[in-house]
């Protein structure tokens, strides 16, 4: 077994959990290719002094329910997964890559049902125990990304197994100065979106909750959203992708949202229910090792010279109050004439914080 396996299980139970001794530890078990890191997490969990406990998932099963499920099946919140929730002081969900086009069959608005549903597992994972996400690559993830397996491995290490304490210290120093603004516009190709963060914080995610990190995070007041954003990457969500992506909002109120594919599912998305429509939180990426757009969310929303905005369930504890079944992230690059200001002074300009 790679050694960087045992290095990361050690950092995920030690650093990013702070697993104490009798805590329940939920480690979640997604597609077989994750075991060595459930080997490395449940070793490391032992020696903490806690009680892991393991539940296997996978796309593959969720396509049978799909396919074969009724409307009531598939809506239905799984209740052993739920009670894990209540059970766990904390949850690591190890999640592997799985092929995007598994759901290439799936109507629309069964997929929706499913997104629904396991939205109402994923709230009450941030509402009931400490968590951390993780997607474990593989040769699949790989092919995503356009690169071999083993450049995709390298980098996913690297970008975990960062010096933590020693980049929070920037990344702190940043949202100090950003919790002192008011009012944010957002500036790029075919993007002039604006809000404001008055009475709002700044959460720096620096290796303690998902993995790789590397992100700095508010909840804008919703009422105030003015203005649309276009995405270059396309937008991924149960394995569809959404190319082209234009959202625009009128005073808090969405007024546009269109891609040049899968338009359908698109609008199933912001029809969820009232706060799906809605922005519950703006980020700017800030990890330097993530480099590679591999259409999977928990890593490309950490890519440095990105921000992202999530639709639907805001994180209470930066101030935010949107609330919705769904937190769907859609990643912007920056790179290129992108630029971030607060209070009308440019803080960020091509994938560069100016801080």
């Amino acid at each position: 077994m790679d050694k960087r396996w045992k290095q990361l299980g050690d950092l995920l139970v030690n650093y990013s959990m702070e697993v104490k001794p009798g805590e329940k530890v939920m480690i979640a078990f997604v597609e077989l290719e994750t075991y060595p890191l459930v080997h490395a997490v449940y070793e490391a969990s032992v020696k903490a002094g806690a009680y892991p406990q393991v539940q296997f998932l996978s796309e593959e099963l969720n396509r049978l329910v799909l396919k074969y499920g009724t409307p009531g099946q598939i809506g239905w919140m799984p209740e052993i997964e739920a009670y894990g929730m209540e059970w766990a002081d904390v949850y690591i969900g190890l999640r592997g890559a799985h092929n995007l086009d598994i759901f290439w069959d799936i109507p629309a608005d069964r997929l929706s049902l499913l997104r629904k549903a396991m939205g109402k597992i994923s709230t009450l994972r941030w509402q009931k125990t400490r968590w951390s996400l993780l997607r474990v690559p593989n040769a699949s993830l790989a092919a995503q990304a356009g690169v071999d397996e083993e450049t995709m491995m390298d980098m996913f290490f690297k970008a975990c197994l960062l010096d933590w304490p020693k980049v929070s210290q920037e990344w702190r120093r940043w949202a100090d100065i950003l919790n002192k603004g008011k009012r944010m516009r957002v500036v790029g190709k075919g993007t002039d979106l604006r809000f404001s963060v008055e009475g709002r914080t700044w959460d720096v995610a620096d290796g303690h909750m998902n993995m790789p990190d590397g992100e700095i995070a508010t909840s804008p007041d919703e009422t105030t959203l003015d203005g649309c954003i276009s995405f270059d990457f396309p937008g991924v969500l149960g394995g569809r992708l959404m190319h082209d992506i234009r959202l625009c909002w009128d005073k808090g109120r969405l007024v546009e949202a269109t891609s040049s594919s899968n338009q359908d599912f698109l609008q199933s998305i912001v029809h969820t229910d009232a706060g799906a429509s809605l922005i519950g939180e703006f980020a700017i990426g800030t990890n330097p090792e993530v480099k590679l757009f591999s259409k999977d969310i928990l890593l490309d929303e950490k890519i440095d010279g990105t921000i992202h905005i999530a639709l639907g369930r805001a994180y209470p504890k930066t101030g935010g109050t949107n609330e919705s079944a769904i937190h769907w992230d859609i990643i912007k690059d920056m790179r290129q004439n992108g630029e971030i200001y607060l209070d009308g002074l440019l803080i960020y300009k091509n994938g560069k914080v100016l801080l």
